[in-house]
């Protein structure tokens, strides 16, 4: 199996009233989390929302993606997820950090989505050796790279390969750890879609390797 690059079109700046207020309300409340936060939370680095959100919308209208199922890595306020929802995917999130996945359960229960947030790492039971090599390869200083935490697909009671998209943010040097777990773990098929800074969108699909 191998990953394959798709290009998706760019469906303007313009966002639906809906749309556009969910972002201003979750904005607020990332930056008064960050502003109130005693710590520094572990990796919690917000995306450009509304880009992804294009990028999910061009997935949508183009239709791409072999089915609804949607999960984001590493979820941290549960944003994108919560927007896959409002595009009606069935969308869930996995976090490893519980103050986040606390503020993303009541942000989506606050607009009435039916997003489900799983306390965990978004790293499959047995996958951990990926991880651990990433880390040494690229002389990582990120922790969720090797974690302790519970796999966060039991609490979710499904498995990596039952998802059609999946999104992650990835910090530098950590694409080659992503896009390996979903090569080896995804479904045939299924879509991964990473935010790149600054505000670059990349799609890929796993395929079977040409002959």
């Amino acid at each position: 199996m191998s990953l394959v690059d798709i290009e998706i079109s760019d469906h303007g700046l313009s966002l639906p009233e809906e749309i556009d207020i969910f972002l201003r309300e979750a904005d607020l409340r990332v930056n008064q989390f960050l502003e109130n936060s005693s710590r520094r939370t572990t990796g919690f680095v917000p995306s450009d929302f509304k880009t992804v959100y294009h990028a999910l919308q061009a997935i949508i209208d183009e239709n791409l993606a072999s089915g609804n199922l949607m999960c984001e890595w590493g979820s941290g306020f549960g944003v994108v997820a919560s927007l896959a929802s409002m595009l009606e995917f069935t969308a869930c999130g996995i976090e490893v950090d519980q103050a986040l996945v606390e503020a993303s359960r009541r942000l989506a229960d606050d607009f009435d989505l039916p997003v489900e947030f799983a306390l965990g790492s978004f790293i499959p039971s047995g996958a951990e050796f990926l991880a651990e090599e990433a880390y040494v390869d690229n002389n990582a200083a990120y922790s969720w790279l090797i974690t302790d935490a519970e796999d966060g697909y039991d609490e979710l009671q499904c498995s990596l390969e039952d998802f059609d998209v999946v999104f992650a943010y990835p910090w530098p040097g950590e694409d080659y750890l992503i896009s390996n777990l979903f090569e080896k773990y995804a479904a045939e098929g299924a879509l991964l879609l990473t935010y790149d800074y600054p505000e670059t969108m990349r799609l890929r699909r796993k395929v079977s390797e040409l002959p």
